[in-house]
């Protein structure tokens, strides 16, 4: 649990602190903040495949950020986190349950077949925000100067996120009483 909360607020930082010590500190040790930030996701590594090569992927980036004392690999790390929760996502939809499927039975465990359905449609529109967002990501990272970049990675994503999320909560309510009823 300790470490979930670590990890997510690595996660949530992380943008803040690497425009934070951008100018002050050399990326090269700025790349610690990614080496804890994927050292915090160890224990996930057993459960999922993804994770392995978030994990692999954070890894190459530290890599090549002490190697080359470059900014820009540290800021592709929102790039990498997008395009794990893609392929976890969309992987997913080549099985018979997909990942928001999974995430369903938690809560209900017989889910009816419009459920699945629904359930395979609302994976569909988190891969494309995954594209969507991990696209955005990478421009900024690319071409935009570093506090448009903190800007869309630290705040706007996660409000698009949040904002895609409650969307869905509000459209699974009004899928559930048209199908209950």
């Amino acid at each position: 649990m300790l470490l979930t909360a670590l990890t997510v607020l690595l996660t949530l930082l992380y943008p803040l602190a690497i425009w934070l010590g951008h100018g002050r500190v050399e990326p090269r040790w700025l790349a610690l903040l990614l080496l804890l930030a994927a050292a915090s996701r160890l224990p996930a590594l057993k459960l999922s495949s993804a994770a392995r090569w978030s994990v692999a992927g954070a890894l190459v980036l530290v890599g090549c950020a002490v190697w080359s004392n470059l900014l820009l690999p540290l800021k592709l790390y929102p790039v990498l986190v997008n395009a794990a929760f893609l392929a976890a996502f969309g992987y997913s939809l080549t099985t018979p349950v997909s990942m928001v499927e999974r995430l369903a039975r938690l809560r209900e465990p017989d889910l009816p077949p419009e459920g699945v359905r629904y359930t395979r449609r609302v994976t569909q529109v988190w891969c494309a925000f995954f594209v969507f967002n991990g696209s955005v990501a990478l421009a900024t990272a690319l071409w935009a100067p570093e506090a448009v970049w903190t800007l869309y990675n630290g705040v706007i994503s996660y409000i698009l996120m949040g904002v895609l999320f409650a969307g869905e909560l509000l459209a699974r309510r009004r899928f559930r009483r048209l199908h209950d009823a």
